[in-house]
């Protein structure tokens, strides 16, 4: 069978692209396997990284204007984290877009990493049900893109810039099961909130028996050694139901708006 087109032009042959921050590679034009992160945070090396550092807050400082420019107008958002290995006929996945959904239809735009899995069907609710569907996307040495139900997307080099917009944009963090990444994201969040650097922020954990483990262990073993306090155990919402988590991020939103009426008339 011939490979051409109907114009008697071969179509181009598939490539998975490769990101760098917003910049998209493929085929041969795909070069190294380090990210930008790597060579900013790795210290190994000929000491003519030390004179190209300056250079890079030029860099970064660019992610936070495009950032910052880009998701400036967006709605009210919550944002949902989970594992990008969740696979599309798992209860995660359909819990994930019910999620995104229900969220959605109660006004708020919902923001991912942009990824497949729990972030794809998060995603994949919210622009099922009319919805604002944000990606926020990060360089790693795994090719992985943004997935298609992205409306809005951005492609970031610097984990640390990524993870501000999140947290700016976002009203609440919705941590479905995932790895290591999703706890690094659970774990900024609960710092930020504990240390009041954010306040009214829900951190709602979905799927309880997935976060026993880590909640008995947070009360047992953190709380019991004297390491947090009694209530910062209370900065974690369990539930298992769709409807409680958009009640939680409902309530919040409420409060919010109430603190914002009251600064106002203070002024």
């Amino acid at each position: 069978m011939s490979t051409e087109s109907d114009h008697g032009v071969a179509p181009p042959p598939k490539s998975t692209p490769k990101f760098r921050g917003p910049i998209m590679l493929r085929r041969d034009r795909k070069q190294g396997t380090t990210t930008t992160d790597q060579h900013l945070l790795d210290g190994r090396g000929p000491t003519d990284w030390v004179h190209t550092d300056p250079w890079r807050v030029l860099r970064i400082q660019s992610e936070f204007v495009e950032g910052f420019g880009a998701l400036a107008e967006i709605p009210r958002a919550v944002t949902v984290f989970g594992s990008a290995r969740t696979a599309p006929d798992s209860r995660e996945y359909q819990a994930a877009r019910e999620i995104g959904g229900a969220l959605a239809r109660s006004g708020f735009a919902v923001i991912t990493g942009g990824g497949p899995g729990v972030m794809e069907a998060a995603n994949r609710g919210a622009s099922e049900s009319g919805g604002y569907s944000i990606g926020l996307g990060i360089e790693l040495p795994m090719e992985q893109g943004l997935n298609d139900w992205v409306d809005l997307g951005l492609n970031f080099r610097y984990f640390f810039a990524r993870k501000t917009m999140f947290v700016k944009y976002s009203q609440s963090f919705i941590c479905l099961p995932g790895g290591f990444g999703t706890l690094d994201e659970l774990f900024e969040a609960l710092t930020l909130v504990q240390t009041h650097k954010i306040t009214r922020f829900p951190i709602i954990l979905f799927g309880s028996e997935f976060w026993a483990g880590l909640v008995d262990w947070i009360r047992n073993t953190l709380l019991a050694s004297g390491k947090i306090s009694p209530g910062d155990v209370d900065l974690l919402h369990v539930t298992d139901s769709v409807d409680e988590v958009v009640e939680i991020v409902l309530r919040a939103a409420e409060s919010r708006g109430r603190d914002a009426i009251g600064t106002e008339d203070q002024w």
